[in-house]
């Protein structure tokens, strides 16, 4: 599946976003007393796409009571196609909402929509590129030349920093129509893909395994899964702000290193195509490549942030065109919340048990 947008101001306002999601039928929210209790402060949060296990820590943070114990009464709403995020933020339809990748708290800027990312889930892109089994390709260098199935909007995305830092060209480019038919029959295609999402369908269908090339491994310095806030909450309600992002932190920690059957029930309940295998792997994939919990997060707590990182992802995507030189990138994020080491505790606690 494609998380990717197209870059620019254009890709941040869809006027249908906000009669798809006026349609919605409420996403998950707590089953027993503490749903919609008034003592706690009502909040909404619009994710990316339909529910799955890149979600679980909001949905585990959900089912434990992390939330209602800061006070709290979250709703998850689950996204999918139409449903723009950064629309739906500006227009105060949502309280908070989920941002794919670098690129969308970017473009945010550029469009100057009011908003910016206040945690990082993930320190790696979930991104990878897939091969059958080949003695040709074993790196990305190895990958030069060679045609490659990618969506239409990965071209203004992480397609940018293959062309910049591994010599890719636009004319190795072929259309990926998220069907895995054109792959399975080739021997020699190569695609893209999501790190726990085809890989294991290409897996179940085919009867064999993959070569996967996760582009954070490779360098690539895009986060991905943001916490959105608008800036006049962070203005005005910061300790609302850290109260979401705390609950979070513990939620995926919980989900990653705990049980994490509490999450799997709402996710499956949120999502009826999806399974409880397709998500037990995912944990797994995620644990495995420190998606969520490697690099800074290891010693500041998962959803950490550097201004590093932000500088080297708008530096190669302001030299390749994507960005003014001139924007001020700095607006697209806010270092206040995460970097506290929050989570930590907890997470000797469970990988102790």
């Amino acid at each position: 599946m494609d998380r990717n947008v197209l870059v620019g101001a254009g890709a941040v306002i869809v006027v249908l976003a906000l009669l798809v999601f006026s349609l919605y039928v409420p996403g998950s929210a707590p089953s027993d007393d503490g749903a919609n209790t008034p003592d706690l402060r009502p909040i909404s949060f619009v994710t990316d796409w339909k529910a799955q296990a890149e979600h679980g820590g909001f949905y585990q943070a959900l089912a434990n009571g992390y939330y209602a114990d800061a006070g709290l009464d979250v709703t998850i709403r689950p996204g999918g196609p139409g449903i723009n995020v950064p629309q739906l933020l500006a227009s105060g339809s949502v309280d908070f909402g989920m941002g794919s990748n670098s690129f969308i708290p970017l473009n945010i800027v550029a469009a100057d929509a009011g908003a910016k990312a206040v945690m990082a889930s993930f320190q790696k892109d979930p991104q990878v590129l897939i091969t059958h089994p080949r003695d040709d390709v074993k790196s990305l260098e190895d990958m030069r030349g060679m045609p490659i199935m990618v969506s239409d909007a990965t071209i203004s995305a992480f397609w940018v920093w293959l062309r910049s830092r591994f010599g890719f060209t636009d004319d190795q480019i072929r259309k990926y129509t998220f069907n895995l038919a054109p792959f399975l029959v080739d021997e020699n295609a190569i695609q893209q893909g999501y790190l726990s999402s085809e890989p294991y369908s290409i897996e179940k269908e085919a009867g064999f395994t993959p070569q996967v090339f996760l582009l954070s491994d490779h360098g690539y310095p895009g986060y991905a899964t943001f916490i959105l806030a608008n800036n006049s909450m962070i203005d005005q309600e910061p300790e609302l702000v850290q109260a979401f992002v705390d609950a979070t932190i513990k939620g995926w920690v919980s989900f990653l290193y705990g049980d994490a059957s509490p999450a799997t029930a709402l996710i499956l309940a949120d999502n009826p195509d999806m399974s409880e295998d397709v998500v037990a792997q995912a944990i797994e994939k995620l644990k495995e490549y420190g998606i969520a919990d490697s690099g800074d997060a290891l010693t500041l707590g998962i959803g950490a942030m550097s201004e590093e990182r932000w500088f080297t992802f708008f530096t190669v995507m302001a030299e390749n065109g994507v960005y003014d030189p001139a924007l001020d990138w700095r607006q697209a994020y806010t270092l206040a919340f995460v970097n506290k080491g929050v989570g930590l505790e907890l997470k000797e606690q469970l990988t102790a048990e």
